[in-house]
């Protein structure tokens, strides 16, 4: 039996796992990110804690198959880096660095798009070929799987679906400096903006204006109560996902889209809304794609990063 190490790099902790080669996870922890300095102690940390791990519990480095790793940024096929703002990195080759501190095989990738490997592989994506993964959390983030292989793109930028453009009219910027974008729609800090407008253009009473710190959650709450602002709201978000959606099946032709993230804790009421809608925007052929609510929760990256690991080396 082989085993290998699974790690999601965010920007306050850095979740690492063991695993066997069937993908059982065996340990977890966590380490703190350490972003000062350009983030020059982050792979040495997890290289440490990662090594350390392995005299603790006395394991032979020849049965580690190799490491896999999610980081938050573009990562092309080679391991190479694109800027990740939020740790400080530039552009340099993260699987050949980390490989070097810790003497085995690395893989890298994006980690909305690890992510989306580990749910195909162990949780709302299991069973399939092709798979669309979309993370509505303070951002729009996503993963493509076609034929069973993870989509990385040219640029390490592969299913960066959160950046299509919905609304030409939009006149404010999203964060990457355009306008229009999913971001700005469907991430949960997009359906409050969208609430504040809809609260600010009409009258009425909801229990929405009740709220002292408007979140997303309030107004799917509110939804389900059966508050005609929040029903209204909620109304035009799922227009936005169908059509969004829709045009991302419409491309890939996936069996199942997974949906993740914070707004995904709504639950079914979500996937209620948005398929009816989908159904009106996606081509015929590609409308037998199901709907699933990602099952992994924050251990997808751990998963899929492993997953990467074990594709290349196992």
């Amino acid at each position: 039996m082989k085993y290998g190490f699974g790690i999601d790099l965010g920007g306050t902790t850095v979740k690492i796992a063991y695993f066997d080669e069937t993908g059982e996870m065996l340990a977890k922890w966590e380490i703190p990110t350490v972003t000062e300095n350009g983030g020059q102690r982050i792979l040495p940390d997890i290289a440490a804690s990662v090594l350390g791990y392995l005299a603790e519990q006395g394991i032979p480095r020849e049965s580690i198959l190799g490491l896999g790793i999610g980081v938050p940024g573009p990562v092309n096929s080679r391991g190479v880096v694109n800027k990740c703002i939020n740790l400080g990195w530039g552009v340099f080759n993260i699987a050949e660095e980390l490989g070097r501190l810790t003497g085995f095989p690395v893989k890298a990738g994006n980690d909305a798009n690890v992510a989306a490997l580990g749910e195909f592989w162990k949780g709302g994506g299991r069973g399939s070929e092709n798979m669309v993964f979309v993370t509505l959390g303070t951002g729009v983030g996503g993963g493509i799987i076609v034929e069973g292989r993870l989509l990385h793109g040219a640029h390490g930028s592969g299913a960066e679906i959160g950046h299509l453009v919905l609304n030409r009219d939009e006149t404010v910027p999203c964060n990457c400096g355009k306008r229009g974008c999913v971001e700005q729609y469907c991430s949960a800090t997009g359906i409050v903006r969208l609430a504040k407008q809809y609260l600010a253009s009409h009258d009425g009473p909801s229990v929405l204006r009740q709220a002292e710190n408007l979140s997303c959650k309030d107004i799917f709450d509110g939804g389900k109560a059966g508050d005609g602002a929040a029903l209204a709201i909620l109304d035009r978000v799922y227009e936005y996902m169908g059509e969004f959606l829709g045009n991302v099946c419409s491309t890939v032709d996936p069996e199942v889209v997974v949906i993740g993230g914070g707004v995904s804790k709504a639950g079914q009421v979500l996937i209620d809304g948005i398929e009816p809608r989908f159904h009106k925007y996606v081509f015929h052929a590609a409308g037998g794609a199901r709907f699933a609510l990602a099952s992994l929760g924050n251990d997808a990256g751990a998963y899929g990063a492993f997953k990467l690991a074990l594709d290349d080396f196992g």
